[in-house]
């Protein structure tokens, strides 16, 4: 009984992957819905980035008395970063929610409503991320090897995004008072994560500590790291394996547990 159960959520998991084709065009779709009639489309979104990066870097560069030719590649980053994942999580809490026409009436694996969303976001992510270079080039910096490091780094966050937000959809959907809670959690730890400040500002023991304890830090530190010429910490490494495994293992528990549930609930 316990291996039937546990393999509802992975076969749902592994047809959500055959039918990957069915993400990429929904994700599109609503891309295309979002910005229909409009001549820039997404790059909407990426000129307001923009604007926001010259902006902050400007104020907390000197804020915070750093050099801007190392946080304004630092702060890019950040920024572009959060908002793919602010944005997936945002979306990701009603992902099960907006769906209820396609749940109620087919067969569609609920990884594939969940997966929409990430596909979604990734393409924003695309847009935004061709400021990086041209901050690069007006601050004089280049890149090295270490690059290479940031495509593992990104998988990674990837795929703890996509466990995560398969977990989370559910349980908004059951108790729908949890989408707020989770964003005023997230408006929390944006200020608690080095996105609009740098690691070094913290000279205390404590906050070092307190910082490795956050799971948001190493997600972007083995993206962010590589893309600034650097290696991320064996640490950030090793966290974000482990949520990997773990978050898998239990969106797959709680799939296999509440799949036919859901319906219901939405």
């Amino acid at each position: 009984m316990f291996n039937s159960k546990k393999s509802i959520g992975f076969d749902d998991f592994i047809s959500a992957m055959k039918s990957f084709h069915i993400i990429q065009v929904m994700g599109g779709q609503d891309i295309r819905q979002r910005y229909k009639r409009s001549r820039l489309g997404p790059f909407w979104i990426t000129i307001s980035m923009a604007v926001m990066i010259g902006t902050m870097g400007m104020v907390f560069g000197n804020l915070f008395k750093t050099p801007l030719h190392d946080f304004l590649p630092y702060l890019t980053l950040g920024l572009i970063l959060w908002g793919f994942i602010l944005g997936s999580i945002t979306e990701g809490c009603d992902a099960l929610i907006t769906s209820e026409g396609i749940i109620k009436q087919l067969p569609v694996p609920l990884h594939v409503h969940v997966y929409r969303v990430v596909w979604k976001n990734f393409i924003i992510f695309l847009h935004n991320i061709v400021i990086f270079p041209l901050v690069l080039l007006a601050v004089g910096k280049g890149v090295n090897w270490h690059i290479l490091l940031a495509i593992p780094g990104f998988l990674l966050l990837l795929l703890n995004l996509s466990w995560f937000l398969m977990i989370v959809s559910m349980i908004c959907a059951r108790f729908r008072d949890m989408t707020q809670i989770i964003l005023s959690i997230m408006q929390v730890v944006f200020y608690l994560t080095p996105i609009i400040w740098m690691p070094q500002l913290l000279t205390h023991r404590v906050g070092n500590f307190l910082l490795n304890l956050n799971p948001f830090y190493h997600l972007l530190d083995v993206v962010r790291t590589p893309l600034l010429g650097g290696v991320p910490s064996a640490i950030s490494y090793w966290v974000v394996s482990i949520m990997c495994l773990v978050g898998f293992i239990l969106s797959i528990v709680m799939t296999s547990r509440y799949k036919y549930r859901v319906p219901y609930w939405v």
